[in-house]
């Protein structure tokens, strides 16, 4: 069982960055592939980005490529989100997820096992 806990969600302004942790714990946590995703209202929960277990493969959802980066500090068992220039259309709900498999193709949720309670980020115009 991994449990995981978002932090760093907030109201910004457009142009705006923003930096997302999920702290995780439980048993081999580290050696999980983690995620983020979100979901705005109405719309279905999409991926972002996902890290494998040594931080040396990295994968982006095409739109936040350049602007968001993913990263992880297993020491503190802790993995990030790092976004830039934030845009009112990335207002949503932000989930961490860690799965234990990396399949091809871009990620679905139900390819991940646990997942946080979410963050909201909020970017005003």
């Amino acid at each position: 069982q991994v449990q995981l806990e978002e932090s760093g969600g907030g109201l910004v302004q457009a142009g705006d960055s923003l930096r997302l942790s999920c702290t995780t714990s439980g048993r081999s946590s580290i050696f999980y592939i983690m995620g983020w995703f979100r979901q705005a209202p109405g719309k279905e929960r999409e991926f972002l980005a996902q890290i494998n277990w040594n931080g040396r493969q990295t994968y982006y959802k095409d739109s936040v490529k350049g602007r968001f980066t993913i990263s992880r500090d297993n020491a503190n068992n802790t993995h990030y989100l790092q976004m830039n220039n934030l845009k009112p259309e990335d207002t949503a709900v932000y989930y961490c997820a860690a799965g234990r498999t990396w399949y091809s193709g871009v990620p679905t949720p139900t390819e991940y096992d646990y997942w946080g309670q979410g963050t909201q980020v909020t970017v005003s115009s």
